[in-house]
């Protein structure tokens, strides 16, 4: 006998059960998507208002002499803080040089030649613990290290500091910069007869160096931004540099000194100060993000 090969119907309860529970879910995901959409719109919030006051406060000071001239003294008019732009270049130039070799390393060797050992797993509790410790107990160290090993204040010694304070942010940004890199070409490498060193150096660390530049470049950020550990150990210079052995001006302690003087000229300062440094910053991030995207 053949069989009916024909479909039956489908009741009229079940599609209007299904068309209405579809209208639903569809009614839900639009208002997800809106909520998503506003509540990251919000967040945008406090940066545009910052960014309006540093053009608010900051922008009628901003002239070519503030690069040029010393700072003023209390209750004067006129100067700028080219010292301190000068000094918080170099002192976080120093702590780029003296942090990102040894960040750089420990992510390569936790990452590619000993993932799940006890030291890897070390270095990575450490690493994150660091992430939050006060910055300012990275000053008293550098103090106790090198201020009072050297017998004074110095760019040497708030360089110190600011590397040590950046060194966890390096290490976990470039250790998941490795972990982006495509398994399938470690082991075409492999594959070719290419060695751990030659893999790592000709393969992963290009492909790789994008992202542990946005860390480093993250690191130099946080680090432009110290105050507490640069009052330990570079203290602050009315002066040009004249050696990284002496103590050294930088752009954020003086927006801290200018801030807390009763004086409308420094306060304004300080707002331009800041202005300066937020534009030397974002430069420096978007420079890298140019120079070291992927081709």
């Amino acid at each position: 006998m053949a069989m009916d090969t024909t479909t039956a119907p489908i009741p009229h309860f079940l599609t209007a059960t299904h068309g209405a529970n579809a209208g639903k879910r569809s009614i839900g995901n639009k208002v997800l998507n809106v909520l998503c959409v506003a509540l990251a719109m919000l967040t945008f919030v406090p940066l545009i208002s910052i960014i309006y006051l540093l053009i608010k406060n900051g922008l009628p000071l901003l002239n070519l002499s503030v690069f040029t001239e010393l700072p003023p003294a209390a209750g004067q008019m006129g100067g700028g803080f080219g010292n301190a732009v000068v000094g918080t270049f170099l002192m976080v130039g120093i702590a780029v040089v003296l942090a990102t070799p040894f960040g750089v390393l420990s992510a390569i060797y936790v990452n590619e030649y000993a993932p799940a050992s006890r030291l890897s797993n070390g270095v990575r509790f450490v690493a994150k613990l660091l992430t939050g410790i006060p910055s300012i107990i990275c000053g008293v160290f550098a103090y106790a290290v090198v201020v009072l090993t050297t017998g004074g204040f110095s760019a040497w010694a708030g360089g110190f500091a600011l590397a040590i304070l950046i060194l966890p942010t390096i290490i976990l940004t470039a250790e998941q910069a490795l972990m982006g890199v495509s398994k399938a070409y470690r082991e075409a490498s492999y594959g070719l007869g290419g060695t751990t060193f030659q893999t790592i150096t000709r393969i992963v660390l290009p492909d790789a160096l994008p992202a542990i530049m946005t860390g480093v470049m993250l690191a130099v950020a946080r680090a432009a931004g110290e105050t507490a550990p640069l009052i330990f150990t570079a203290l602050f210079s009315q002066y040009w540099i004249q050696s990284v052995k002496e103590p050294t001006a930088s752009l954020s302690v003086l927006i801290f000194n200018f801030s807390t003087l009763p004086f409308e000229h420094q306060v304004k300062m300080a707002w331009t100060a800041s202005l300066v440094l937020v534009i030397l910053v974002t430069i420096a991030n978007v420079t890298a993000q140019v120079v070291f995207r992927k081709k």
